[in-house]
C-alpha cells in the first residue's frame, strides 16, 4: 500500500509492537501528529509538558518494561530539548528511540527557522543517529534503529526526518517485528581460564550492574553465589536485580555504599563482574582499589574491559550465555571463613546504623517501604534522596528501581515514573527533593492529564542536600548557593496542578499520608520535612579509599 511518510512512521512503530509514545507537537512534525491522531486506537501518544520531560518517561518506560521506549519531538528547539534526556539514557545503556522532524531538505544549511543539526549534536550520546533523506528508507531505518538500540549494549538511537520526506509517498509492507542481534557468549578459552581462577580463590565476591538485568541474568549469577559460595553486590545501576532481602546479598557498593558490601569487595581476593563498569563512585582511588584482588569482567561491550582497573580476566560477551557455559566449570564450594567474616561485616554495619527517632531518611523510608507492592516502581531524581533510596528501599522484582546513574539528572524523576507507570502498569512512587522537583515539575500536568496513579515522596529540606554535604565536610561550611529556602507550598502546588497534596509532619502522620496517597487514582504529592543537615553516609571522600570510608559524622 501507498503511504505518505509520516503514516509510514507511525505504522512502522506499530508494527514494531510500540504501544506507547511519548512527545510534543511543532511545525516540522506536525505531519506525523496527524498520522498519531488517524492512528490513535493502535498508538497512545502521550503529550507531556516539555520534551525533556517526554524523553525521560521513554527512558523510564524502556527501564521499567526491557522494551524500547520512543519520543517524538519537533525540529530545533524541540530536538535540543531532548539531548539531557538521551544522554541520561546513553550512559545507563537504555534502549529508546528519538524521532524528530526537521525543517524541508531544500532548507537544510540555511539556517531555517528552527533548524538545527540534531545529528551533529547527538553523535556522542547516541549508539547511532540517522538523517532520513529519502522516504523510500523511511521504514527500513526506523526497523534498523529499533534493532540497534536493544542489540549489545542498549542504547538511544536518533532518526531526523525532514517535512518533505514526511510528506513524500512510498510504498509500505508491514514486517515482523525486528529481533535484536544474536548474542554470543565470550570464548571458551576465556571462561576456562576465568573458571580456573574462581576455583582458586578463598574469599570470592560477585558484583553486577544494570547489565545483569539487561541481559536478564539474575538466575546465573544467584546459582554463581550459591555455587562458590560468594556475597553479592551491586552498583546502584544494579539495584533491583536480586531481591533485597536474599540472605547472599549486601546492597550497593560504592561511594555511598552499604558498608558490608563495599569493605567485602575491598576485602575479596576475587571480584566477579557482571554487566558492570568500575567507574570513579565504585572504586575511588583507582591505585588502591581491591589491590588483593584478582577480577574476573564479564559484559557485553569489550570497550568496558579494563578500561579504569585491569581485569585479570577480560570476557566480552553476553552476561548470561557465558554464565552458562561458566557454571558447569565450577567446583561446588563452602567458605565458612570467608562467610563467618561477611557476618561480622553485617554486624559492623548494623552497629553503625542509623536508629534515631523521628522523621530521619532511614525513617521515612522504611515507611515507604510498609506501603509498596511486589511489583511497585520506585523512581528518584539525583540526590540525597536518591541515595537514601538506594541504600534503604526493598525490591522483589528487577527493573523496579529506576533512577539517573552515570549523567545523575536532577528531573529526570517525574517523567521517568510516568512512562515506568505506563509501562507496567503498577501504582508508581517518585522519591525526590525539593530541588531536583523544581528542575522538571511541570510534567506533574500530564500526570494529572492522564491520570497516573503516582505518589510523589517529596523529601524537603530546603537546601541542595548533596552539594551541602561536600560544603561542611570539604568546604568549611561555605553553602555558596545551596540554601534554597524557597517559599513554595508543594501541596497548594499540586493542588493547582489537579492532583492531590498531603503533609507528613511526624512518621504517624507519614503513614497515613501515604495510606490515603496510594488509594488515591490519580498522582499525589507527599511532602515531609527533614533536617538540612542530614548526610548520606557511609560516603567514600574524594580521592579516597576503603580504608577512608566515614560511616559516622566524626570519624
Amino acid at each position: 500500500m501507498k503511504l505518505s511518510g509520516s503514516d509510514i512512521i507511525v505504522r512502522t512503530l506499530i508494527e514494531q509492537g510500540c504501544d506507547v509514545v511519548f512527545g510534543y507537537p511543532g511545525g516540522q512534525i506536525i505531519n506525523v501528529y496527524d498520522s498519531l491522531y488517524k492512528y490513535q486506537e493502535e498508538l497512545k501518544h502521550v503529550l507531556t509538558a516539555h520534551e525533556q520531560g517526554a524523553a525521560h518517561a521513554a527512558d523510564g518506560y524502556a527501564r521499567a518494561t526491557g522494551k524500547v521506549g520512543v519520543v517524538i519531538a519537533t525540529s530545533g528547539p524541540g530536538a535540543t530539548n531532548l539531548v539531557t534526556g538521551i544522554a541520561t539514557a546513553y550512559l545507563d545503556s537504555v534502549p529508546i528511540v528519538a524521532i524528530t522532524g526537521n525543517v524541508p531538505s531544500s532548507g537544510i544549511g540555511t539556517d531555517s527557522f528552527q533548524e538545527i543539526d540534531i545529528t551533529g549534536i547527538t553523535l556522542p550520546i547516541t549508539k547511532h543517529n540517522y538523517f532520513v533523506g529519502s522516504v523510500e528508507n523511511l521504514a527500513d531505518t526506523i526497523r534498523d534503529a529499533f534493532r540497534l538500540a536493544q542489540s549489545g549494549r542498549p542504547g538511544p538511537v536518533l532518526i531526523d526526518v525532514p517535512k518533505d520526506v514526511q510528506i513524500a509517498m512510498c510504498e509500505y509492507e508491514p514486517q515482523p517485528p525486528v529481533q535484536p542481534d544474536e548474542k554470543q557468549a565470550a570464548k571458551d578459552v576465556r571462561i576456562e581460564q576465568a573458571a580456573a581462577c574462581i576455583n582458586e580463590a578463598k574469599r570470592p565476591f560477585v558484583y553486577f550492574g544494570g547489565g545483569l538485568m539487561a541481559g536478564e541474568a539474575s538466575e546465573e549469577l544467584l546459582a554463581l553465589a550459591d555455587k562458590i559460595d560468594a556475597p553479592i553486590g551491586c552498583s546502584m545501576m544494579g539495584i533491583s536485580g536480586v531481591p533485597t532481602d536474599h540472605p547472599r546479598f549486601l546492597g550497593m557498593q560504592g561511594m555511598h555504599g552499604h558498608y558490608a558490601c563495599s569493605m567485602a569487595m575491598h576485602k575479596a581476593d576475587c571480584i566477579i563482574a557482571l554487566g558492570v563498569r568500575f567507574n570513579d563512585r565504585v572504586t575511588g582511588n583507582r591505585a588502591k582499589f581491591a589491590r588483593g584482588a584478582k577480577i574476573v569482567h564479564i559484559d557485553i561491550d569489550g570497550a568496558e574491559l579494563s578500561k579504569t582497573i585491569e581485569a585479570t580476566h577480560g570476557l566480552r560477551g553476553d552476561v548470561k550465555k557465558t554464565l552458562q557455559k561458566l557454571l558447569p566449570l565450577l567446583d561446588k564450594q563452602e567458605r565458612p571463613k570467608w562467610q563467618e567474616k561477611i557476618a561480622q561485616l553485617r554486624r559492623e554495619e548494623a552497629e553503625s546504623a542509623d536508629n534515631r527517632a523521628g522523621m530521619t531518611p532511614r525513617a521515612v523510608l522504611n515507611v515507604l517501604n510498609r506501603h509498596l507492592g511486589d511489583n511497585t516502581p520506585v523512581a528518584t531524581d539525583v540526590g540525597q534522596h536518591q541515595m537514601w533510596t538506594a541504600q534503604h528501599a526493598k525490591f522483589k522484582h528487577d527493573r523496579r528501581f529506576i533512577s539517573s546513574g552515570g549523567l545523575g539528572t536532577m528531573g529526570f524523576g517525574l517523567g521517568a515514573a510516568i512512562g515506568a507507570q505506563m509501562g507496567t502498569g503498577e501504582h508508581t512512587v517518585l522519591v525526590t527533593g525539593d530541588g531536583s522537583f523544581g528542575m522538571c515539575l511541570n510534567e506533574l500536568a500530564t500526570a494529572v492529564s492522564e491520570n497516573v496513579p503516582l505518589v510523589v515522596l517529596l523529601l524537603n529540606n530546603g537546601v541542595l542536600g548533596m552539594v551541602r554535604q561536600w560544603q561542611t565536610l570539604f568546604f568549611d561550611k561555605h553553602y555558596s548557593n545551596t540554601v534554597l529556602d524557597r517559599k513554595t507550598d508543594f501541596v497548594k502546588l499540586a493542588e493547582a496542578f489537579g492532583a492531590k497534596g498531603l503533609r507528613a509532619t511526624t512518621l504517624d502522620e507519614l503513614d497515613a499520608a501515604l495510606s490515603e496517597a496510594f488509594s488515591t487514582n490519580g498522582p499525589c504529592v507527599v511532602e515531609c520535612f527533614i533536617d538540612k543537615d542530614e548526610f548520606v553516609l557511609p560516603m567514600l571522600p574524594p580521592g579516597g579509599s576503603m580504608d577512608d570510608i566515614i560511616v559516622r559524622m566524626g570519624d
